[in-house]
């Protein structure tokens, strides 16, 4: 997987032009993994009514290091929502699903997102529009996501280890977790980065995310596939311990 450029930061009220994205993640302990097994299930119903939602996802979350199931993390979980304003999205921070969940978490991250630069689709669509690349000072989040071909399956996880160990040693990389939608075949990447200038030092010019970048094309691993890059505007909580308060202030 690549992504795409990006680089002014802003206001956290957001550009009305562009969505406002939020990304949350629980950290459950170990008998609370049933529950939160069922709110990933029964929490489809309450985003169907929430209003203001443009895009959603449920997600399940692992290290990444081969995208197999083996890389599961059932201890954390994650929804990804891009909501018509902020208004939208603090109305449902305040609703049901995210109270069930406080009675599930041990701990829990929020980050808010704004779009610098989004290419691809994700079931179909395209969640995070069309955004200017743009420059931005301050942190960064980078997102990835693929719907793997069944017959180039065992080709993509042969070349994922690589890619992954040079993402956990790069300068600048402050979190990364493997996403999915399904245990399998419906995975990409969420990080975080210290700046602009870290995240393409990984992207374009460490050896093996370029040599796996060459070859998708090539070997035609994805049936669908996104990346996009984000301006990060707030971040609030933990994560596996991890706390990430501090983020906009810290210096590159």
């Amino acid at each position: 997987m690549s992504d795409t450029d990006g680089g002014t930061a802003g206001d956290p009220g957001g550009d009305p032009a562009l969505p406002h994205v939020t990304l949350t993640f629980w950290g459950v302990s170990a008998s609370a993994v049933p529950g939160a097994v069922s709110r990933m299930a029964l929490d489809r119903r309450h985003l169907r009514r929430a209003p203001g939602l443009q895009f959603a996802k449920l997600l399940g979350t692992g290290d990444g290091r081969t995208f197999t199931v083996r890389d599961a993390d059932p201890k954390h979980w994650g929804l990804l929502a891009v909501w018509d304003s902020p208004e939208a999205a603090a109305g449902f921070a305040g609703g049901v699903t995210h109270r069930r969940w406080e009675s599930l978490a041990a701990e829990r991250l929020d980050l808010v997102l704004r779009p610098i630069a989004a290419r691809g689709l994700w079931a179909g669509r395209t969640p995070f529009g069309d955004p200017a690349p743009r420059r931005v000072e301050g942190p960064v989040a980078a997102l990835t996501r693929a719907r793997i071909r069944t017959s180039k399956a065992r080709t993509f996880w042969r070349s994922v280890p690589p890619v992954s160990a040079d993402l956990h040693a790069s300068e600048g990389l402050l979190l990364a977790v493997g996403i999915g939608e399904a245990p399998v075949g419906l995975q990409g990447t969420f990080s975080l980065w210290s700046s602009s200038a870290m995240l393409n030092d990984f992207a374009h010019r460490r050896a093996p995310h370029a040599e796996a970048v060459a070859r998708t094309a090539s070997v035609g691993w994805y049936a669908e596939e996104l990346f996009a890059r984000f301006e990060v505007l707030s971040a609030r909580g933990a994560f596996a311990g991890v706390r990430y308060d501090d983020l906009l202030t810290a210096k590159p």
